[in-house]
Parts: C-alpha cells; structure tokens; sequence
C-alpha cells in the first residue's frame, strides 16, 4: 500500500513535522555534533565527522524513501517552526497491515533541547498522521523500565500502559525488559474501517 502520507508534514503550535530532504544537509550536520554530552544510558553522544558527510545523508534519505514507498517505516525530521531548527527526529516502524495493522513509535528528541515538551507535541502530531492518514488501527511503544522522560511522554500522548514484556530487545549485549504502551485509533475517537484488498 502506497500511502497519501508519502511526503506529508504536519505543523503543530511550535513545530513542522516533515521527512528530510537534501537540502537539510547542514541542518542535520549540525544537530548531530552540537548536542549536550549524553545524559542517561539512552541518550547519544555526538556523531563523528566521519559520519556526517553528505554521502552518508544522501544515503540515508534514499533509504528512508524507500521504506516509505515500501509503506514499512516512515521518518520524520522535527524542526522548530521559528528558526527551522532540526530538534528531533520521530518515526513509525515496522509496520504491519493485513490483520494487524499496527506500528511502532520512536522517537528522539536531541538532549539541548530536552524539557521543552518537544517530544510530546512531535509524538502528537505523528499519531494524529498514524490514525487519520496512513490508516493504521494500532500504534505501540516500547520503553524502558529505567527511561523516566519517555514513560511519561508515552501517557502524555495518550497511550495505555499494557504491560511489561520480559527480554523483549537485545541491546548493549544482553536482553532487556520494555514496558508496552499501545493506543487504537479508537482511543483518539475515530473508528477504524477494515477495508479487504
């Protein structure tokens, strides 16, 4: 399924919500070696030169556009509506339709930028595209149990606590817990209409 979403933004009070294109080059450069030095064991620390060249960023957008014409993932770069400062990037991720029908949010807001309600307003505003435009039913969330900041974006933005799910992803080499926080498209008052292919 090719989705209407396929380059849509979203503009919320302080933000545009929109895929990277080209000519963010500088911008993303920019956000990636400017930020704070790492703040908790899910926080990350500048990126090299090496890594922030503009062959590594053509790479990525040509990957980021085929997996939104694959309708699998679709990436959002968040800037700032003021000064269109790159702040953030948000993502739905594996994606499943057929029965299912459902896809995970990620998020990350970058950490000079933290407490500013950024993540909860991005998060907002790429549920309402889940639900209303790429017609998905379900979205989940995994966090972790020690990751205080996203536990509380997650009820912010109006998902349930489902559970703890034991060893559920195996990071820095050895299995680990997550909480799951899901919402239905029902949850945020709209009914979901299965449509047969």
């Amino acid at each position: 399924m090719k989705s209407k979403a396929l380059f849509h933004y979203k503009k919320t009070s302080r933000l545009i919500i929109r895929p990277l294109a080209l000519h963010d080059f500088e911008n993303w450069r920019q956000a990636y070696s400017s930020q704070n030095t790492p703040q908790n064991e899910w926080d990350e620390s500048n990126w090299k030169d090496s890594e922030l060249t503009l062959k590594k960023f053509k790479e990525q957008l040509k990957l980021q556009l085929k997996l939104r014409s694959q309708d699998k993932t679709y990436a959002w770069g968040v800037f700032r509506k003021d000064d269109g400062v790159l702040i953030g990037l948000v993502d739905l991720m594996d994606i499943s339709r057929g029965l299912f029908q459902n896809a995970y949010l990620g998020y990350r807001i970058f950490n000079n930028f933290w407490n500013q309600g950024y993540a909860t307003e991005a998060c907002q505003a790429v549920l309402t595209m889940a639900f209303k435009e790429l017609k998905l039913h379900r979205i989940e969330a995994g966090i972790s149990p020690s990751n205080k900041s996203s536990l509380k974006v997650a009820k912010r933005i109006g998902l349930r606590k489902e559970g703890r799910s034991p060893r559920r992803l195996y990071i820095d080499k050895k299995w680990q817990d997550m909480i799951l926080f899901a919402a239905t498209s029902e949850d945020f008052g709209l009914h979901f209409r299965f449509v047969k292919k």
